[in-house]
């Protein structure tokens, strides 16, 4: 298997001429990356953050096909997996040789995944796994949830620790670009929320087109990231460049 762990892989600044709402950053490596392990021609499989909302996955899965499309890497075949035909997940995760955890609310999608049984079915997958936001975040084997809507950072029943897919054995944050300066509930969603919960569970936070590669038995940063530890956030990666994290 290899698993790209972003936090958010989408330009915005699309070329003119292209009808997509976004394409993937060529910064960091990224799509170079990509397109060491993506074969043209496969089967990609997009599967839910949000089950129930179907024509949102179907335009989830479309504006990805377009950018691996537009990438030179387009698919012969595009599946999404919600609430329609999870029946069939086990079908569709074998049959799939790029997979799309979606973005989306964390403690939602990893209800999904555990109604489909996904830790189990990813168990021996052999081909691309992207995770984007949550679908990153649920990635890990012990999942930290951190609160976003209202309410959940003063909720003493909000899980912020729950079981996800075990691909990787890190925590990522994504957006720090967008969330850094965040108030939730009266609090500072880092320096109140965060930053206590990381002690003994460091956490990798991510820039939008920063990314964790793990292939070949090597993790590696690429980009503008964080490390969250025991209450301290430090710069180990800058823009442009990269670092192995085992």
């Amino acid at each position: 298997m290899v698993l790209f762990l972003t936090s958010s892989p989408c330009e915005d600044n699309v070329p003119e001429g292209c009808d997509l709402p976004c394409i993937y950053f060529e910064r960091n490596e990224f799509v170079a990356n990509l397109r060491k392990y993506v074969a043209p021609g496969g089967r990609f499989l997009v599967i839910a953050a949000w089950p129930d909302e179907h024509a949102r996955n179907d335009d989830i899965a479309r504006s990805f096909a377009g950018c691996f499309r537009w990438h030179g890497m387009g698919f012969a075949a595009v599946d999404v997996l919600d609430s329609r035909n999870q029946e069939r997940a086990a079908e569709l995760v074998a049959q799939s040789d790029v997979i799309l955890l979606s973005g989306g609310h964390v403690p939602t999608e990893s209800a999904f995944f555990k109604q489909i049984g996904l830790r189990e079915l990813l168990v021996g997958y052999g081909g691309v796994i992207m995770g984007v936001s949550a679908g990153s975040m649920n990635a890990a084997d012990t999942v930290y949830v951190q609160p976003e809507e209202a309410g959940e950072a003063v909720d003493p029943n909000f899980v912020r620790w729950t079981q996800g897919l075990g691909l990787t054995d890190k925590n990522i944050l994504p957006h720090y670009n967008q969330v850094r300066d965040n108030i939730l509930d009266g609090l500072r969603l880092f320096e109140d929320v965060t930053y206590p919960d990381s002690v003994g569970h460091p956490m990798y936070v991510l820039m939008d087109g920063s990314y964790i590669l793990e292939a070949e038995g090597t993790s590696t940063l690429y980009g503008e990231s964080y490390l969250l530890h025991n209450g301290v956030m430090e710069c180990i990666c800058r823009e442009g460049e990269s670092i192995t994290l085992n």
